[in-house]
């Protein structure tokens, strides 16, 4: 079973939680309670892209 969690920095219900599975990959889920599944490496990309600002609004 998926042990789940999400940013300190969430104030509301709203916000994206994560799991890490045994094989390393990585479990993500919404409130609508959509679950995306992605590989270590995948969800590693989408750090360091978040991590630069590539997600920002313009």
């Amino acid at each position: 079973m998926a042990s789940w969690r999400r940013s300190t920095h969430c104030a509301h219900s709203s916000c994206v939680e994560v799991a890490t599975l045994p094989d390393g990959s990585v479990l993500m889920r919404d409130t609508a309670g959509v679950v995306l599944s992605h590989s270590r490496d995948v969800w590693s990309q989408f750090l360091i892209a978040a991590k630069r600002g590539d997600f920002r609004s313009r």
